[in-house]
């Protein structure tokens, strides 16, 4: 193991995180009464998908290469549905809350209250494994260049991008829980329109 070789794993782990840091961002402006733990919740699940895909890259090149060209080609789709349907879900419920509240209806959500909220949803387990996995499908074709090199040499590539994708996503929801706050019900629509935005990226290839 090289030096070159820790800084490739270090420049891929940020080209790969993109997407990721991108999503915490929007789960930033979606939810800005969040708590720390919640931060941590976000990027630790962000980071373990992104630890997680080279490694199954790596496996599929190394042992089922055929598999995984056939599985390829469905993967930007994937994502982009994933994304179009998580971030079309926040934009239509926080429309449809913002009506309520014009009509003088009682708002679905208590803002900077500790209940759980509508805005939380969007922080559920289940939409952010769905967040996890479409942000980081591309990552297992980050096993194309650690094939062909021992497990442990894989591992080690996994283990940064894990890394380079926690501390980025931890900035990105810090940011977007600060920006949050100022724009209010504005911005869980901006958040869901990036969501949908990185889904359109992803599927053009950009």
């Amino acid at each position: 193991m090289t030096f070159s070789f820790i800084c490739s794993s270090f420049l891929l782990g940020v080209g790969l995180a993109m997407d990721a840091f991108s999503v915490s961002i929007a789960d930033g402006l979606a939810n800005p009464g969040m708590k720390q733990t919640e931060k941590i919740k976000i990027s630790g699940i962000f980071a373990a998908f992104q630890f997680l895909m080279p490694l199954i890259g790596w496996g599929f090149v190394t042992f089922l290469e055929d598999t995984f060209e056939i599985i390829r080609k469905f993967i930007p789709w994937i994502a982009f549905f994933m994304l179009l349907f998580i971030g079309g879900k926040m934009i239509i419920e926080e429309v449809v809350n913002i009506i309520r509240e014009k009509k003088g209806k009682k708002a679905e959500y208590f803002r900077d209250s500790g209940k759980n909220s509508e805005k939380e949803k969007n922080t559920t387990l289940a939409a952010l494994l769905l967040q996890g996995i479409a942000t980081s499908l591309d990552a297992l074709s980050a096993g194309f260049t650690t094939a062909g090199n021992p497990v442990y040499m894989a591992l080690v590539s996994s283990l940064i991008i894990g890394a380079v994708t926690f501390i980025l996503c931890i900035l990105g929801v810090t940011f977007g829980k600060k920006f949050g706050e100022k724009i209010s019900n504005a911005a869980t629509i901006l958040g869901g329109c990036i969501l949908i935005l990185i889904g359109v990226k992803i599927l053009l290839g950009f």
